[in-house]
């Protein structure tokens, strides 16, 4: 471990994508403070700031395990656009819940997509997609898929899942790293499309 403490950014990645796991562990106590801290800074809520910070590594661990992270020996500063774009995306999804449409100078909030009626061909795609899913997600270890059903079926956020599973909460950001890496991969060898376009 110490070695690896040692180590550049991207040698760090270039050690994870060769099956070294504790690299990106090293990865994210070297950057945990210092983006905490700025996702804090900018939407002052301790809860809102966990969940962008376990977001924001989620996606540093897909995007890196896909092989699109590019190395400019800039890794600090691609991991704080990642923190950026999220805190974005948060602020973007609740402008837009908030949106009201008008219909002829009268506020309708019955003119949203979700009240309006799907086709038959939606409902089947849905359910299929949903279907498939849950599927994946039965195929996965316990502790991975522990740790998805109480994030994305529960809403709980990363902390309260560790203190409910009684790990770290690196541990449990490890394991839905894991558990999105799986169903994933058993999608890809399955044939499956998990989305509806």
């Amino acid at each position: 471990m110490n070695t690896l403490v040692s180590m550049s950014d991207d040698q760090l990645v270039s050690l994870y994508l060769d099956g070294e796991h504790g690299a990106f562990d090293v990865i994210v106590d070297r950057y945990k403070d210092r983006i905490f801290a700025y996702i804090l800074r900018i939407v002052k809520d301790q809860d809102l700031a966990d969940d962008l910070f376990q977001e924001t590594f989620i996606k540093v661990i897909t995007t890196v395990a896909q092989g699109r992270y590019t190395s400019f020996g800039r890794f600090s500063q691609w991991i704080y656009r990642i923190a950026h774009n999220c805190i974005i995306d948060h602020y973007r999804h609740v402008k837009n819940e908030n949106l009201q449409s008008t219909d002829a100078g009268e506020v309708s909030l019955l003119n949203r997509k979700q009240f309006s009626e799907a086709t038959i061909e939606d409902i089947i795609i849905d359910n299929q997609i949903k279907a498939d899913v849950h599927r994946l997600i039965r195929a996965l270890p316990d502790n991975q898929r522990q740790v998805l059903v109480m994030r994305y079926y529960r809403d709980m956020s990363f902390k309260e899942i560790a203190e409910a599973t009684k790990v770290s909460i690196n541990t449990a950001l490890g394991r839905m790293r894991y558990a999105l890496l799986n169903i994933r991969r058993m999608a890809e060898e399955n044939h499956i499309v998990l989305t509806a376009h």
